[in-house]
């Protein structure tokens, strides 16, 4: 038997029938057609967050591709995910990108993280924005937008940057449109889907050591 949903947390979640309402209102603030995209538009989300119902909830994610480093990938569920879409020239995946990859380290493989770059023009692009910020979990490189094509018909990102939650069966449970507002929103998102509680952060080392006298 499934386990029972909590109660949505009204000051920051979105009901799911609302989630049209939010793509359609950002793709009218000002729809931009990303190169390498195809017919698909991106725009600057608003940071709603949306929890869908278990009624609502459509079959598991089926996503594969090659990553930044250009390596194979194919999606596997067994642990809740997080999938974050982005690309290095968009403002508030740069912002929320220190962010997720504390957060990758401090679940320390208890939660999965994974990217979809949708824009940079080459991988090797894609992957130096990477290194510069320290991230270690995967990144699908998927200008052509092939790789957004799982979520068709059920949370089909149409803004940079889009964050997923999936939950161990491969099911899309949360997203959040637009930068991540908090790293509590993120946690809470997990905790929901079924992962484990917030970890404690990493702590941050010094950019340098002072020397004594």
């Amino acid at each position: 038997m499934p386990a029972s949903l909590r109660a949505p947390r009204a000051l920051r979640l979105l009901p799911a029938l609302l989630l049209p309402t939010v793509l359609l209102s950002g793709l009218l603030a000002g729809c931009s057609d990303l190169t390498g995209t195809g017919d698909l538009d991106y725009v600057p989300g608003n940071g709603g967050v949306v929890e869908f119902a278990q009624e609502d909830r459509q079959p598991p994610v089926e996503l594969s591709g090659e990553t930044t480093t250009g390596e194979d990938y194919t999606f596997s569920p067994g642990t809740v995910t997080v999938v974050n879409v982005w690309w290095s020239g968009c403002g508030p995946c740069i912002k929320e990108m220190p962010m997720l990859t504390e957060l990758a380290a401090a679940y320390d493989g208890d939660v999965d993280f994974l990217g979809i770059n949708i824009r940079d023009t080459s991988a090797a692009n894609a992957r130096s924005f990477e290194r510069d910020r320290g991230v270690e979990y995967p990144s699908i490189y998927a200008p052509d937008g092939d790789a957004l094509l799982a979520f068709t018909g059920r949370t089909s990102p149409r803004s940079t940057p889009t964050t997923l939650v999936l939950d161990e069966d491969g099911v899309v449970v949360s997203l959040v449109n637009g930068e991540i507002p908090s790293r509590t929103t993120l946690t809470d998102l997990v905790e929901d889907a079924g992962g484990p509680p917030a970890p404690a952060p990493v702590p941050s080392a010094p950019d340098e050591e002072v020397a004594d006298g």
